[in-house]
C-alpha cells in the first residue's frame, strides 16, 4: 500500500504528483500489462535475447569510436 502524507502548506496537486511518483516505481501498472496474457517461456527468452543483441548492437563495443 502506498502512503503520501501531505505535508503542511502542501498543495493536493503536489501530493497527487508525489503519489504518482511511488506509484510508477513500484512497477505495479507494469506487471499488471505484463499479466494480461500468457506468454510461452521460450518466447519471453527469445525477446529477452533479441532485446540484448539490439543493445549491444546499439550501445556496444563500437571499432570505430
Amino acid at each position: 500500500m502506498i502512503i503520501v502524507q501531505i505535508k503542511d502548506n502542501e498543495s493536493v496537486d503536489r501530493a497527487l504528483k508525489r503519489f504518482k511518483k511511488k506509484f510508477e516505481r513500484t512497477g505495479v501498472l507494469k506487471e499488471l500489462r505484463r499479466r494480461t496474457f500468457f506468454q510461452k517461456p521460450s518466447i519471453t527468452n527469445r525477446k529477452q535475447k533479441q532485446k540484448a543483441i539490439y543493445k549491444q548492437v546499439t550501445y556496444g563495443n563500437d571499432a570505430n569510436a
